[in-house]
């Protein structure tokens, strides 16, 4: 799991632009299951949760998070959908995988509305 601004990757956020609107403290997630073993069984829901979670603690300035998946990768992007995320746009994107075709589907999640202050 990694995450990091898109505004850090001007190239990739100029391209995702050309998609979907991308603000300018947009997050992204780059995560992945490795052990074939290990899929299908909530991990990617909880662990995309958890690092969402945390990333709006430890930047109280990121205003979303927007994460383009290959159209193909039905898994991954399941696994969003069940962390709460949700389908913003299609398009095509240049893939990680050199394998890969430039369908892609983005997904996005705004940060949480600060619930209402307890008593002081």
């Amino acid at each position: 799991m990694q995450r990091c601004f898109l505004a850090d990757y001007p190239d990739c956020r100029a391209e995702l632009a050309t998609v979907t609107e991308v603000p300018e403290r947009a997050l992204t997630l780059d995560y992945l299951i490795g052990e074939p073993g290990l899929t299908g069984r909530g991990l990617g829901p909880e662990l995309i949760r958890s690092a969402l979670a945390r990333a709006w603690t430890d930047h109280p300035d990121a205003t979303c998070a927007v994460i383009p998946v290959h159209a193909a990768n039905r898994p991954s992007w399941r696994a969003l959908e069940k962390a709460g995320l949700h389908r913003v746009a299609e398009g095509e994107l240049t893939p990680d995988n050199p394998a890969d075709d430039r369908r892609h589907v983005i997904y996005r999640i705004d940060r949480p509305a600060a619930g209402p202050a307890g008593p002081a």
